[in-house]
């Protein structure tokens, strides 16, 4: 171990910051977080400095107090300090702050020199009062960093609010549990759990009460994971993972059972945890492989087991997912539940496909819809839906798409109107085709296109020549590019 990882208390304690551009700038952000009282030496400042120095003066009351001495570095300037760094673009006058500095043994950095370093500035996750320093002992910095956003993905904000928590209960366990190793469990058991899921989607009263009932029923054998278990209704998006919440991962990981549907994709679903068993819920227009009913029930009955149920839902889970209907069986039967929003097939499709949903010079207003209702049928607000001016998306509308494109056109739309379909959108097999009103249902028979698709109408659809940029994984004719392929104009 080349250094020792180590944090400093530097709260209103005097720090001292030697240079004026970007890189002080930085230096000072991160000491003003940590509450330091941080004296500027520099005989000019950049504009991010200056900045920073105009709203110390402004706000003497935000983080950290800033003095600013224009003037070159001198040894009196070392005087009580309890750290410095030395960020110059000046080598002699950083060797010089080193020099000094290690004579009054001050802790002290120079950026990017670790030879003239007393201490070195780690890549950090501020979790507060968590904190996580990731160091390369000043070898690579990138790669630092790069360690650093890796863990930034997989360690949710709300780890600072459950240690809090913790710290406010930490006495009270103490006193409940004498013995070192229940503590030790109980803890292990809470921040693992239900209690910290609480903590994560902001039911902090919620959470309060759990702990303390948790405390109660330790005395009594049994844990409050043993009572009753929770349901996580999360979006899996419209079939890319990468679109995945922070999140949606890691509920995925710690899940009992998986309850999931037919627009889920298979590159997600082996992104769940390895051993939790699936219960395929289909969810195909017309052919349910479980009725809505059954599912409800379903979730219920696996949470009523001490079971963490995901339920896992293509898309968002209240936009046309049914999430309402099961959310609601849940509350009534009083079982925890948490809700994780996912991005919605009209956003996901419409992006990848290169077509805007608003745009100034095109729609000023955007409209969901589903293309079928609960019997079937397809009876909508046409009067409504052929407003000038504004995106229509449908869902669901593949097998009444000749119907929608028809009313349409019969409540005042014009013929010409473009409109597009996205089949699979955001995934290695997705088509876009486009047209008008009157050509887009003989486009879509012709080319044979199957469930999930999104329909798309609207002067937005010009722009998908021009701003189309994924290219989905396809053998194409030589010099053909992936939107042209895909792509049909009328």
């Amino acid at each position: 171990m080349d250094f020792l990882p180590i944090f400093i208390d530097i709260k209103n304690r005097n720090c001292l910051v030697v240079g004026g551009g970007d890189v002080a700038a930085r230096k000072v952000v991160l000491l003003s977080r940590a509450g330091a009282r941080i004296t500027l030496v520099s005989p000019q400042l950049g504009a991010e400095l200056a900045g920073q120095v105009q709203e110390a003066v402004r706000n003497p009351a935000g983080e950290g107090e800033i003095i600013y001495r224009s003037e070159a570095f001198h040894p009196d300037h070392l005087d009580d300090v309890v750290l410095v760094i030395a960020a110059t673009d000046d080598p002699e006058t950083n060797r010089k702050v080193s020099e000094i500095a290690n004579q009054r043994h001050i802790p002290v950095n120079v950026v990017d020199n670790p030879a003239l370093c007393s201490f070195i500035m780690p890549a950090i996750i501020d979790r507060s009062p968590v904190l996580i320093a990731v160091s390369s002992g000043g070898t690579s910095p990138v790669l630092a960093r790069l360690l650093r956003a890796r863990l930034e993905t997989t360690i949710p904000m709300a780890y600072g609010r459950l240690a809090a928590y913790a710290g406010d209960f930490r006495e009270r366990v103490k006193r409940h549990l004498s013995q070192p190793g229940r503590r030790r469990r109980f803890w292990e058991r809470a921040l693992q759990g239900p209690f910290a899921e609480m903590v994560f989607a902001g039911k902090d009263q919620e959470a309060r009460k759990y702990l303390e009932r948790s405390l109660e029923n330790e005395s009594h054998g049994v844990t409050q994971e043993q009572l009753q278990g929770e349901v996580y209704l999360v979006g899996a998006g419209p079939g890319d993972p990468e679109l995945l919440t922070f999140r949606a991962m890691r509920l995925m990981q710690q899940a009992d059972v998986v309850v999931y549907d037919r627009l889920v994709s298979p590159e997600i679903l082996d992104m769940v945890r390895r051993d939790a068993p699936r219960i395929y819920a289909g969810k195909e227009r017309s052919k349910h492989t479980m009725p809505q009913e059954s599912i409800n029930e379903l979730l219920v009955r696996l949470a009523k087991e001490g079971k963490r149920v995901l339920r896992l839902k293509g898309g968002d889970p209240f936009i046309f997912g049914r999430g309402g209907e099961e959310i609601e069986t849940l509350s009534a039967e009083h079982i925890p539940f948490q809700v994780v929003p996912g991005i919605t097939a009209a956003n996901g499709a419409a992006s990848y496909a290169g077509i805007p949903l608003t745009h100034r010079d095109y729609a000023q207003s955007c409209v969901f819809v589903t293309g079928h209702l609960k019997d079937g049928s397809v009876n909508l607000d046409w009067p409504m839906l052929a407003r000038p001016n504004q995106t229509i998306v449908v869902y669901m509308g593949l097998v009444g798409l000749a119907v929608l494109c028809r009313q349409l056109i019969l409540h005042g739309l014009p013929a010409t109107t473009p409109a597009a379909i996205v089949q699979q959108g955001t995934t290695h097999k997705q088509r876009v085709l486009t047209g008008s009103l009157t050509t887009l249902p003989d486009l879509t028979a012709s080319a044979h296109l199957t469930p999930p698709t999104l329909i798309i109408i609207g002067e937005v659809v010009k722009l998908h020549q021009k701003l189309a940029w994924f290219e989905p994984e396809k053998d194409l004719p030589a010099g053909q590019s992936a939107a042209a392929a895909n792509s049909e104009q009328a």
